[in-house]
């Protein structure tokens, strides 16, 4: 198992989303999102996770059409995908 940050479904999105990522050890996870200029919109973990699996929605009924990014970061991992929200 290795450490995994998937493209989220269904994208473009109106107004909730999935997104997955996957972690092969334990690890302190954040898994935020961003508007285009980098401002920080939403935190969707923050927390010690154990190896495996996970699948969290990210709700965006609040935030005007755009693109996003949502970045993941477990120990020393890190990685950035980008979506679109349209309404």
């Amino acid at each position: 198992m290795v450490y995994r940050l998937s493209q989220n479904y269904p994208n473009p999105f109106n107004p909730s989303t999935i997104i997955e990522y996957q972690l092969p050890s334990k690890a302190f996870v954040t898994l935020k999102v961003y508007d285009i200029l980098g401002r920080e919109v939403q935190t969707l973990v923050e927390q010690r996770e154990f190896p495996g699996y996970y699948i969290t929605a990210f709700n965006a009924d609040d935030l005007p059409s755009g693109v996003y990014f949502y970045r993941l970061q477990a120990g020393m991992y890190h990685d950035t995908k980008k979506c679109l929200l349209l309404k």
